[in-house]
């Protein structure tokens, strides 16, 4: 797994108004808290968080904060971004002692290629495992290579990395094969829609003529 250090300074502003003018300064308020110790609220440099977050675990990387008093192990529990930007707004930081196993959340990547008459629906984009913190599998793969239509692979027939444990229900679908649509199918549901979509507008053109009839009655 990654392991990135990255610095931690004290933050004493708090509430709205201080979060904006952190951010304004580069930088991503931050909360570090557990193992029954008082939360820390902290800010980390917003571009060495994102360089952080561009290796291969992603958002749980496991960082190594360089705080005042020291240095402490920590992965990110929420990650707030902005809507629209895409830039961090918030992070909750877990604290983590080596030989810790945490429960998290590991992308699904799909390799290989389904039979050619197969829609891959993927169900399930992420799984949920416990493994050792130091340990943590950037992404799980899975390979379709071959899946047929009515073919499905559950979260239990995944290879898992040696040491991690799943916690999603093993029945889970994760990826389902689906026939694909023949053109004449896909004329048919086209012409289908068009159909429905034009009896709706007919039916409104007759519901104003009628009213517009009534109006000139009176």
């Amino acid at each position: 797994m990654s392991e990135v250090r990255i610095v931690a300074e004290p933050r004493t502003e708090f509430g709205k108004g201080g979060a904006r003018r952190t951010r304004k300064a580069g930088k991503v308020p931050a909360v570090l808290y557990g193992h029954g110790q008082p939360p820390r609220h902290i800010s980390l440099q917003a571009h060495e968080l994102l360089h952080a977050f561009k290796t291969d675990a992603g958002t749980n990387v496991l960082l190594t904060l360089e705080l005042s008093d020291g240095t402490q192990l920590a992965l990110p529990k929420e990650v707030q971004r902005h809507p629209i930007k895409g830039s961090y707004e918030h992070i909750d930081l877990v604290i983590i002692r080596k030989g810790e196993r945490v429960t998290i959340e590991v992308q699904v990547v799909l390799v290989g290629d389904a039979h050619s008459d197969t829609f891959v629906d993927q169900q399930l984009n992420t799984i949920s495992l416990q493994a050792d913190a130091t340990e943590i599998p950037g992404s799980i793969e899975v390979d379709i290579t071959g899946l047929q239509p009515g073919a499905s692979i559950s979260a239990g027939q995944l290879v898992l990395p040696k040491g991690s444990a799943l916690e999603t229900d093993a029945a889970q679908v994760v990826v389902q094969g689906q026939a694909k649509l023949t053109a004449a199918q896909m004329d048919a549901e086209l012409a289908e829609a068009e159909q429905a979509t034009g009896g709706g507008a007919a039916s409104a053109a007759a519901s104003a003529a009628a009213a517009e009839k009534a109006d000139s009655s009176v």
